[in-house]
């Protein structure tokens, strides 16, 4: 039997298989407390470990579960006492994988501070609530024959034991706060980024005390839905086709751009396209049905970031001329990024979200032509088959906190817009919230944001933070064609 590691999933973000040895390599948990590892990607020694904790907190002598953390120490020597702290996004992300990224976008906090990466509840080694689904013609299905909720019926089948409504946001607050215990920390600096940001407010509220500063990047808000994205998804592909129109080389080259992702659209209504890919992960060979549901998950995936969506006229040009190549890289691309564990991310989003996802919400956000309903859609469907519970109502309501707080949007966001990073900063009185005109989602990848980042956490102070350079970053050029002309 195959191992479906949902990277993304039908209708929403991709499925993709991976290797069941690969798999296995990467959750692998040692029982012991505390020692030294390697991570994937990472050369250097680092501290890690697994500290127990109750799955349900509120039987603290019922069943436990490991957390586990690493930790990249500062360059420097003496490092600051108070570590930067990373949430992971998704919801279903595990911190530990994004190492390398870390490391990387981070390098100037790392000179004098250690990055503590904790994988929360049900994902990486903490626990991991993942899929080993048998389907193998899950990438063959149409659009009308995938049986999302019977997908995650048979995903819940596999955790018995698992109280799946214990794995949510407040719960993996008090776990980090039990790794921070554990590792001696008074104070942290957290730096979270799309849900992360939620978890990051949820901390604010749940343990203000152990905060010294926040960077929230890509803004969710508890006081709104996560799931449906049709309307952001819209406006996100909008503006890339006004940004091919502005580029004279772009409207030359694709003049009916808006009109090419329609007959797309269209023509894969009516028929099969079946093409021939390799999974990144393993290289084995797989079929892949391109359905109008993958093609629009693709297309919006290619937005999260300026490098794919600069590939994306080329890539729907030359779709409407029934040449693919274009669109399985951009696939690539987004099956090779870190793992979304499927039950983490349904048991937050199922209990947190989808229970204030009214049918008024949900046909707002459907009344779009780029991908109508279907984010929200497959939420709802897939939710029907896992065991979730409502969460009280306070969660969803705005975080009031008076702690230093950095913000920080891309106006180019497909998935959490600017509007959303105005609506947090209305209760948190010592925040700023700035936004870069030319960058998508989670700006601190892309941007000199991971400079200022910095220079918060040494000064801790908003009003010491220019963020001017965030304006001078010039939008990316369109690729053209198969050589890279235009760039």
């Amino acid at each position: 039997m195959k191992q479906w590691k949902l990277v993304s999933l039908p209708l929403l973000l991709l499925a993709a298989i991976s290797g069941s040895a690969y798999a296995q390599q990467q959750h692998e948990v040692t029982d012991s407390t505390d020692s030294e590892c390697y991570l994937p990607g990472i050369q250097e020694r680092l501290e890690c470990g697994i500290v127990q904790v109750p799955e349900n907190y509120e039987k603290p002598q019922g069943r436990q579960i490991g957390i586990h953390y690493a930790v990249l120490p500062a360059i420097q020597e003496g490092a600051k006492p108070d570590p930067m702290l990373i949430l992971a996004g998704g919801p279903g992300q595990a911190a530990t994988e994004l190492a390398p990224m870390i490391s990387r976008m981070f390098d100037t906090v790392r000179q004098k501070r250690d990055i503590v990466l904790i994988d929360q509840r049900g994902t990486g080694k903490s626990h991991p609530l993942e899929c080993d689904i048998n389907r193998p013609d899950e990438l063959i299905r149409s659009d009308d024959e995938q049986e999302l909720a019977q997908l995650t019926s048979d995903c819940l089948k596999q955790y018995p034991d698992t109280d799946t409504t214990q794995y949510h946001t407040v719960n993996a607050v008090k776990d980090f706060e039990k790794v921070r215990e554990h590792l001696g920390v008074q104070q942290v600096n957290l730096y979270g980024g799309s849900y992360g940001t939620r978890v990051g407010l949820t901390y604010l509220r749940e343990a203000p005390e152990s905060v010294r500063t926040a960077t929230l990047d890509a803004v969710a808000p508890p006081q709104v839905v996560i799931g449906p994205f049709g309307q952001h998804g819209a406006q996100a592909f909008d503006a890339m086709l006004r940004n091919c129109e502005e580029q004279v080389a772009c409207q030359e080259k694709f003049p009916t751009l808006e009109q090419d992702y329609h007959d797309v659209m269209n023509a894969l209504e009516g028929q099969d396209v079946l093409l021939d890919a390799h999974d990144p992960l393993s290289f084995e060979p797989m079929t892949i049905n391109l359905t109008p549901g993958r093609f629009s998950s693709i297309v919006r995936m290619a937005l999260y970031h300026p490098n794919t969506r600069q590939l994306l006229p080329y890539a729907i040009h030359s779709a409407a001329q029934s040449n693919y190549k274009a669109v399985l890289g951009l696939m690539g691309g987004t099956m090779s990024q870190s793992s979304i564990y499927l039950g983490l991310m349904l048991s937050v989003v199922c209990s947190e979200d989808l229970p204030r996802a009214t049918e008024q919400l949900l046909a707002k956000d459907g009344d779009n032509d780029f991908i109508g309903g279907r984010t929200g859609d497959a939420f709802v469907d897939m939710c029907s088959g896992w065991k979730s519970a409502p969460v009280p109502s306070y969660w969803s309501e705005p975080v009031v906190s008076d702690k230093p707080v950095l913000l920080l949007s891309g106006e180019l966001d497909p998935v959490t817009p600017p509007a959303w990073g105005d609506l947090a900063a209305k209760t948190l009185p010592n925040s700023k919230h700035l936004t870069a005109p030319n960058a998508s989602h989670t700006i601190a990848s892309h941007t000199c944001a991971n400079k200022l980042i910095a220079e918060f956490i040494e000064k801790a102070d908003v009003t010491a933070i220019d963020g001017s350079c965030l304006q001078k970053q010039r939008l990316k050029p369109f690729v053209l064609n198969q050589n890279g002309a235009g760039l």
